[in-house]
């Protein structure tokens, strides 16, 4: 009679840790989804004396260019990428949780694939800690906050095109 009640015990144990792994099948993230979230966000805010639609990260940092940077060549890498860390693509293509009227891509450069809106390279500033943050804006007068409306750089992107 023990052996019946043994039995009988284990079949909805089972059936219990078979239900939980299928649940915690269902809800993982396939590489290149960013977890399902939007490599890419918009906010409006204030850039220097007008407001802009802004491209952010996922964590709703502002992004920046570099006018040195091209489509097709890096010029901020190494020392310059830990003050200014590059956005860089999950596995698959970058994904915007709104229409954009540019084109995102990525490149395979020095600071791996990093993400590209109409071929400039993105980049966030280390001392931006809030959303409504933009302390990169004009620096050296060569880094911008990322705009929607971005002018296409002027050599094209040599790098994954989606």
């Amino acid at each position: 009679m023990k052996s019946i009640r043994t039995r009988l015990g284990v079949v909805p144990a089972m059936a219990a840790a078979l239900a939980l792994a299928a649940c915690g099948g269902t809800t993982a993230a396939s590489p290149g989804t960013s977890g399902g979230a939007a490599l890419i966000h918009t906010a409006s805010m204030k850039v220097g004396d007008k407001t802009e639609t802004v491209l952010k990260n996922k964590a709703g940092l502002t992004l920046y260019y570099f006018t040195p940077d091209t489509a097709t060549a890096i010029a901020c890498s190494g020392g310059c990428a830990t003050t200014w860390p590059p956005l860089l693509a999950d596995i698959g293509a970058p994904t915007s949780a709104a229409t954009l009227p540019g084109r995102l891509s990525v490149t395979d450069g020095a600071n791996g694939k990093q993400v590209l809106y109409n071929g400039h390279p993105l980049y966030t500033y280390s001392k931006d800690a809030d959303a409504g943050d933009a302390y990169g804006q004009g620096i050296g007068g060569k880094w911008f906050a990322a705009t929607a409306d971005l002018a296409a750089a002027s050599a094209s992107a040599s790098g994954y095109r989606y």
